[in-house]
């Protein structure tokens, strides 16, 4: 059964399915770091893939159409030779700041440790 970009649900059940519909919007290796440097403003792609860094160009451009489809990023194409185009976040994306901060501050306090200590287990 093919359930690529298809939403699990058809509908969400509090008390978590919320968290769940948040997740299937933002969730996944790439969105939530693009998310987090569009707070500082517009950015042309490949101003993107650079602040990235190992991202796969197709990646990148799969993660920003599916983040635009899901209202949380703009695109922004210019009339120009050659063309420029520019991504932004909507207002729904901007409200996401509260969020991608904690995860950032979360991040610094803890996940750096927790992967150090993952990663002296594996070996």
């Amino acid at each position: 059964m093919d359930t690529k970009n298809k939403p699990r649900h058809t509908s969400y059940v509090l008390p978590a399915c919320p968290v769940e519909a948040t997740l299937e919007l933002i969730g996944g290796k790439w969105k939530g770091i693009v998310l987090f440097y569009l707070l500082d403003g517009r950015l042309r792609f490949s101003e993107l893939k650079r602040k990235i860094g190992c991202v796969t160009q197709r990646m990148l451009t799969k993660q920003l159409r599916e983040l635009e489809a899901s209202g949380l990023v703009n695109r922004i194409v210019y009339a120009e030779v050659p063309p420029r185009v520019e991504y932004e976040l909507t207002e729904e994306g901007k409200s996401l700041k509260p969020v991608l901060k904690a995860l950032k501050k979360w991040g610094e306090e803890h996940a750096m440790d927790l992967i150090a200590a993952r990663e002296q287990v594996s070996e």
